[in-house]
Formats: structure tokens, C-alpha cells, sequence
């Protein structure tokens, strides 16, 4: 399976800083290509949101290159590849947590993480940051084109986040698996980038069978960016648009 991929990235009109932060990193294996992206948003209600979102992505960037292409090359279990995130994600935890009693702050971010390896998906989720499947016709029973929504909004109220990484006490992610088949895309995103566009809207704009190179697919997503600020979005706006093709 090889990726078309792109990313977008934006400070908006508002705010000051983009406290959102990306990764997108593949690398070809002996046991077929791996690819993971992140998308973090940190909480612009507290305190260096950019620094709690970009140490959770770095940490993230080296746990791809270590660890876990470390268990792919042993043929490790699925299982175990999850449970050796969770522990890392406790690690940030505890590291944030250390970090922000030093400074007398609170701070926090999002975390949305999606591995791909071969045919298999692996997703965490804390927060309010959302994995999308962008699906085509004619890929099986149940599947219509248009956009299904993978992870849950961890808020209420006000939309106040109630879990993500910071320094509120450790929430293990939601974790999904599932398949994901050639012609098919995922977009992850932070909040900024669908509070003011329909799921409708995203799937006609982003459409697998529509997007064939990554320049378009960048336009694509900067269409949509244009239009959330337009449309008045306050927050940051990120994503990151991956169509798998045989």
C-alpha cells in the first residue's frame, strides 16, 4: 500500500500563535510501508498550548523511529504495539504534569494518533481533535461516499475538553482498529478546521475518487481553511489528508 498525503496548517485570523501541532511520517520496512500522522491542539484556554501539543508530537516522532518500528520488525503483536503507546502517553502525563507544577500553570492538548501499516489502522484519541474515513462507492456492503466520523468528542458543556494530555491526571485513549482499503482517505484534524463546515461539505471537497495528486488535495485543504475564517473560526485550523492507493 503506498499513501497520498498532505497537510495543512494555519494560524487563523484570531489568534496570536498556532498552538496546534503535526506529524506525518512513513518509512518503507522489510514487513511493508508504515505510515503515522498526530494531530495535537493545545488548550488555548490555559497556559503555552503549543508547548504542551509540540512535546507530545516530538515524543510521538520518536517513539515511531524507536519503539514501534522496533515491534513491527519483531513481528509484534497489535496488542502490544497499543499498550506500548498507552505507557508513553502516561509518560507525557507525568512529564507535563512535572512541568507545569514547576511553573505554577495548567496546559494541555489534544492528542489524535493514526498508524497505518499495510491494511490495518491503529487510532488514539484524547480530546476533541477527529479522525474522519472518507469513503468511495463500490467498496463493500455499507459503505456510501461521504465521511464517517471515527473518534468521539471528549467535552461537555461550553465544550470544555474533559480528557486530554496535560496536567489533569492520566485518561487512557480510546482506541480503535479497523481496515482501511485502496481509494479510501482519512483526514485528521483539529476542531478549527470542521467547527464551521458540514461533514457533508468535507466529504465532497475531499472525496478520494476526486483528489489524484497531492497538490490538488493540498488546495483542497486550503479550500476548506479559507472558508472555516471566512465563516468567522476563531481557533487554529490543522489537518492532515492521507488516501491510500494500491
Amino acid at each position: 500500500m503506498k499513501y497520498l498525503t498532505s497537510v495543512y496548517w494555519e494560524r487563523g485570523n484570531v489568534a496570536d500563535n498556532n498552538q496546534d501541532s503535526l506529524i506525518l511520517l512513513q518509512v518503507l520496512t522489510g514487513r511493508g510501508r508504515v505510515l503515522m500522522a498526530a494531530v495535537c491542539d493545545g488548550m488555548g484556554g490555559l497556559a503555552q498550548g503549543e508547548v504542551a501539543s509540540g512535546y507530545v508530537t516530538r515524543r510521538l516522532q520518536e517513539w515511531f523511529y524507536g519503539p514501534l518500528l522496533r515491534a513491527i520488525r519483531k513481528r509484534k503483536a497489535y496488542w502490544v504495539i497499543r499498550r506500548s503507546l498507552d505507557r508513553l502517553v502516561y509518560h507525557m502525563q507525568e512529564q507535563l504534569s512535572q512541568y507545569a507544577k514547576q511553573e505554577g500553570i495548567c496546559l494541555g492538548t489534544t492528542m489524535t494518533v493514526l498508524i497505518i501499516w499495510e491494511k490495518t489502522y491503529l487510532l488514539w484519541h484524547l480530546g476533541d481533535s477527529r479522525v474522519y474515513r472518507l469513503c468511495i462507492s463500490g467498496m463493500g456492503k455499507g459503505n456510501k461516499d461521504g465521511a464517517e466520523c471515527l473518534t468521539s468528542d471528549h467535552v461537555r458543556g461550553n465544550n470544555r475538553l474533559t480528557k486530554c494530555v496535560g496536567s489533569f491526571g492520566y485518561e487512557r485513549p480510546d482506541f480503535k482498529m479497523g481496515i482501511v482499503k485502496a481509494g479510501q482517505a482519512m483526514l485528521l484534524c483539529s476542531d478549527g478546521f470542521r467547527h464551521c463546515v458540514t461533514g457533508r461539505e468535507i466529504s465532497d471537497v475531499l472525496a478520494p475518487k476526486v483528489i489524484a495528486e497531492e497538490e490538488q488535495a493540498s488546495r483542497r485543504l486550503r479550500e476548506i481553511g479559507e472558508v472555516c475564517m471566512k465563516r468567522g473560526e476563531r481557533d487554529n485550523i490543522s489537518a492532515v489528508y492521507i488516501k491510500a492507493v494500491k
